[in-house]
């Protein structure tokens, strides 16, 4: 619904100024916000000064004009020329402006007197004011929630940078730690190869060997190992030590030797050597118990790392401990090895025989002491040779075995039989050493008889080989060990062994092997028995007893003793020959 326009005739000043009134006291009727009729008069204001300037007749147009079926409608203001039909040819577009309500009085007829007018655009303007100063009090709010605000973002992207560093300084030190923990890990891991790799060897020299092996290049440039037991035993003049060294040896603390301290725990500082001015020297005491000598490393770089130190004080102290049992190993080993040769027999003359005999020390470990031969004459003129091995190894093996011999000598002196001679040693054993056991094969040959009587106590067996050159191993089912907490008679066995022939008796370090047991070492055996020849086994005894070693123990370990004793039967022409070899 649009009602007719209103329209003002504007010839002056005064016209523009009453007309403005009027649009004022419709809008002001109407309802209109202070900010939207604001925005009205001052748009018509500028105008009406603008047709003023131009001169000539105006007229304003004033059109309502409602929207839908509410109250509320629209105002259009149009200028233009007296006369014109346009709605507004040079007054521009039409100004619109809402109502909320119909306006009182409409159309106007005259708008309000200009006094009242002013101050009706006074209270306009106090509107307006009071409005900028709501926005402004507004826009003050915003500014400090919105400062407070970038505060808060400071303050959070500050926390956030802290919490940034703060993580970036535990993950620093998290690395570090798992860095620290690796190479600890490796230290511990060295040291526990290398102590195992040390202690297994009872060398001195392969000690040193593998000692120098496993720190350099890694943990030293260079090495010198000083064995106070050395300089007793080496002819003067004596190799040249560092002050370091020396200092070690007196005070028994480790000592670190460079232009700078070193500040290694445990460990003293010295000036820097003359035999290292440029790189460190760290000299570490070697032994536990006693002081054996001062092991002396030279940086593999610039210093030495404190954590690396405290490991190889550890290595060194371990490394005396390896040195003092080999030590003692070697004098245990000497001992028992003097021990057991002194107790070998010579062996005796035999009208018809020739004897040869070898005795071989391990060596490897201390496998030494329980392996024995002998060989001797009983009043009839029968010869007894014996083989023996007691189970252990040692001085205290060595004991046993003298003890045996002693008694298998003294049993044998009534002419006793092989088996006879077995029962009794058994019987000793089992009273005077329970918890001894021992092996042993006793045969006899007599002068012109061509057999050998022969007992065997858990032992293993005895090979012949004839006068025909064939060989054999006397299989017979053997007695039980010596010392077994049993009551047990030995049986004796006869073999033939004519002139010609020859008797093999031996302990099983001979033919023993962990991975391949004792029976392939026997028919080894058997073969280089048969390759001799009779003039070989005849004219040099001692050369066939190594011909049968030397193929049985090319590719030993020689892990345990070995007794070798070679019989061979000839017809007498002349002097009687006898060989004994070690």
């Amino acid at each position: 619904m649009t009602a007719p326009p209103d329209v003002w005739k504007i010839a002056s000043v005064t016209d523009a100024a009453l007309a403005r009134a009027a649009v004022d006291r419709v809008l002001t009727d109407g309802g209109t916000p202070a900010l939207e009729r604001a925005r009205l008069l001052t748009s018509l204001t500028a105008r009406l000064r603008h047709c003023l300037s131009r001169g000539g007749e105006w007229e304003l147009l004033l059109h309502l004009r409602h929207t839908g079926d509410h109250q509320d409608g629209r105002l259009d203001v149009w200028l233009r020329p007296v006369g014109s039909a346009l709605p507004a040819p040079d007054g521009g577009p039409a100004l619109s402006c809402p109502l909320p309500r119909p306006p009182a009085g409409h159309p106007p007829r005259t708008g309000l007197p200009l006094p009242e007018a002013l101050l009706h655009a006074d209270e306009d303007t106090a509107a307006l004011l009071s409005l900028l100063d709501e926005q402004e009090h507004l826009i003050r709010l915003h500014r400090e929630e919105l400062h407070d605000t970038n505060q808060g973002v400071l303050a959070l992207h500050s926390d956030l940078e802290a919490a940034v560093r703060a993580q970036r300084e535990l993950l620093d030190a998290e690395r570090a730690a798992r860095a620290e923990a690796e190479r600890a890990r490796r230290l511990l891991t060295f040291l526990g190869d290398a102590s195992a790799a040390i202690t297994a060897s009872l060398s001195p020299t392969a000690i040193v060997r593998r000692l120098s092996e496993l720190l350099i290049p890694d943990y030293a440039a260079d090495l010198d190992v000083w064995l106070f037991d050395e300089d007793d035993e080496r002819p003067h003049p004596v190799r040249e030590h560092s002050a370091a060294a020396v200092a070690a040896a007196r005070t028994g603390r480790p000592q670190h030797a460079a232009p700078h301290p070193g500040n290694l725990p445990g460990i003293g500082d010295l000036p820097p050597s003359a035999l290292s001015p440029e790189r460190p020297l760290l000299a570490i005491p070697l032994g536990a118990h006693s002081l054996l000598g001062v092991l002396t490393l030279t940086a593999p770089g610039p210093r030495f790392d404190p954590d690396t130190c405290v490991m190889l004080v550890e290595l060194a102290r371990r490394v005396g401990i390896a040195l003092d049992n080999a030590r003692q190993y070697e004098r245990y080993r000497d001992t028992a090895d003097t021990l057991q040769r002194a107790q070998l027999t010579d062996l005796p003359a035999v009208p018809g025989l020739l004897l040869a005999a070898r005795y071989l020390p391990a060596t490897q470990g201390l496998n030494i002491g329980g392996d024995w031969y002998d060989a001797f004459l009983q009043p009839d003129g029968s010869l007894l040779a014996v083989i023996g091995d007691v189970t252990g190894h040692g001085l205290h093996a060595a004991v046993v075995m003298g003890q045996l011999r002693t008694a298998l000598r003294a049993y044998a002196v009534d002419n006793a039989t092989p088996g006879q001679v077995l029962t009794r040693l058994h019987h000793m054993l089992r009273h005077l050493q329970p918890d001894l056991y021992a092996t042993a094969l006793v045969a006899r040959i007599r002068p012109g008889e061509p057999e050998v009587v022969w007992a065997s106590a858990g032992h293993p067996p005895a090979v012949v080989r004839g006068a025909d050159a064939a060989v054999r191993v006397l299989g017979d089912k053997p007695g039980v060990m010596l010392g077994i907490p049993v009551t047990y008679t030995y049986a004796d066995h006869v073999a033939e062994l004519p002139p010609g022939s020859s008797l093999v008796l031996y302990t099983d370090g001979l033919v023993e092997r962990r991975a391949q047991g004792i029976d392939p070492g026997i028919e080894r055996l058997r073969r280089a028995l048969g390759a001799l020849s009779a003039p070989e086994l005849e004219q040099d005894p001692d050369a066939a007893a190594d011909a049968l070693l030397k193929p049985l123990l090319h590719d030993s370990e020689r892990d345990d003793d070995v007794c070798l004793l070679l019989c061979h039967t000839v017809t007498p022409t002349g002097p009687e020959r006898r060989t004994q070899g070690a």
